[in-house]
């Protein structure tokens, strides 16, 4: 009886071992956490960065723009102060061309026997009613286009003769010497807008006075002849006319 009790014991001892087998397959993982790859650092960088490089290229259009604009508008006001330099500089020309040609007491006060005389036109001037006229009788190689002419009149505080009154016409033909082949003398006619208008913006009140209007054509007065048509851009003499002193 005893041999048999012993051998039943040993037989029972395996499911021991299966029992405590079976505890590590039912044993929670524990590991997997730990073991889990950390995040990619690059894209951990762009994602963190982007939101700055956004703001860099930002700022880099906005001086981009800044620059294009600030050096349209220097461009523009070099353009502005250039033309104005160039408007400056012609009309310091011409006040110098004035200065030079400026009257003086002598030119109309002339001293005779240590005694000032007043005349009413400057020398070379010749006086008619309450008018100063002078005749550039120039040599063709000092003849002037109209508007060279009239700088000249307006260089003696003075500008090309107007006529409105056949008097005043007839005694202008007389002072044109010459014929019309030796060129004749510019006055304050031309033509503006199909019309022959003078110089002070007035109309030209006797049609038969000259011929037919041209554009770019200016009135010649010759003696002998009366007043013609030419090119302004002809070379000729001119008549300035100006007010009397006092009158």
């Amino acid at each position: 009886m005893l041999t048999l009790q012993y051998t039943v014991d040993k037989v029972a001892a395996p499911p021991e071992e299966i029992i405590e087998e079976a505890s590590y397959v039912n044993a929670p993982v524990c590991t997997v956490e730990k073991v889990a790859a950390p995040p990619d650092q690059r894209s951990l960088f762009f994602s963190r960065s982007s939101p700055l490089i956004a703001v860099c290229w930002l700022i880099l259009l906005v001086i981009m723009g800044l620059r294009i604009y600030f050096t349209s508008v220097i461009s523009e006001n070099d353009a502005k102060l250039r033309a104005e330099n160039q408007q400056l500089k012609a009309r310091n020309q011409e006040l110098e061309t004035q200065i030079q040609n400026m009257t003086t007491v002598d030119d109309y006060c002339p001293k005779e026997n240590n005694e000032r005389r007043r005349e009413a036109c400057q020398e070379d001037w010749f006086l008619n009613e309450s008018n100063c006229y002078e005749i550039h009788d120039a040599d063709p190689s000092d003849q002037k286009t109209w508007e060279e002419a009239r700088a000249n009149c307006r260089g003696y505080n003075a500008d090309f003769v107007v006529v409105h009154r056949q008097e005043e016409k007839d005694m202008i033909s007389g002072y044109s010497w010459g014929t019309q082949d030796e060129s004749g003398y510019w006055i304050g006619l031309r033509v503006e807008n199909g019309r022959w208008k003078w110089i002070d913006g007035s109309d030209l009140a006797v049609d038969f006075w000259i011929g037919p209007p041209f554009d770019g054509h200016c009135a010649v007065s010759v003696q002998g002849v009366g007043w013609t048509s030419a090119s302004c851009a002809d070379r000729k003499r001119w008549i300035c006319k100006k007010k009397a002193l006092g009158g």
